[in-house]
């Protein structure tokens, strides 16, 4: 993919070509080996109720749009929680694959950062498979690990892997 403009837009419904281009994209880092809760081969139907589910109370939803693509994504859950509405958790950021290391993932998580500041929310938490690269952009971007748990999520070969848990103080 050439280096054209990003630009981060944030979604309250999904159109049919939203779905199908983040249907793909789910599938696409599912097969490139992502730990975001699901495991290959996923099918376009699974793919496809995940994303037309995936809107409602307390979730916002961005997409990354490259050339008239869809080329990542990151939501927002916020804490609905009378306890809780200080802070939000950041899900599923996914950039496809070819289009990693343009600062996509980034852009996103600033995005999110803006919105859930807006959105009064003073705490960020998240986590990542320990070992990979995520944990650099997160660690770059502010965010404090918390600890660790082994053996969290399982992926495509049965190995199990350790899942890092980070948060942030806006």
């Amino acid at each position: 993919m050439s280096h054209s403009q990003v630009e981060v837009i944030e979604l309250n419904v999904l159109d049919s070509l939203q779905l199908e281009q983040l249907a793909d994209l789910l599938i696409q880092v599912v097969e490139d080996g992502a730990s975001i809760g699901f495991l290959p081969p996923l099918s376009k139907d699974e793919a496809l109720q995940y994303w037309q589910e995936v809107i409602g109370p307390g979730v916002i939803l961005w997409v990354a749009v490259k050339n008239g693509g869809i080329v990542g994504t990151v939501q927002l859950h916020l804490a609905l929680k009378q306890n809780g509405s200080h802070r939000a958790e950041v899900v599923k950021l996914m950039v496809h694959p070819e289009a990693r290391k343009q600062g996509i993932a980034r852009k996103l998580m600033l995005a999110v950062e803006e919105k859930a500041e807006r959105e009064a929310r003073s705490l960020l938490v998240l986590d990542t498979r320990g070992g990979d690269p995520s944990n650099l952009l997160y660690r770059s971007l502010g965010y404090i690990e918390a600890g660790r748990i082994p053996q969290f999520a399982r992926s495509a070969n049965g190995e199990l892997h350790e899942t890092v848990f980070y948060y942030k103080q806006l």
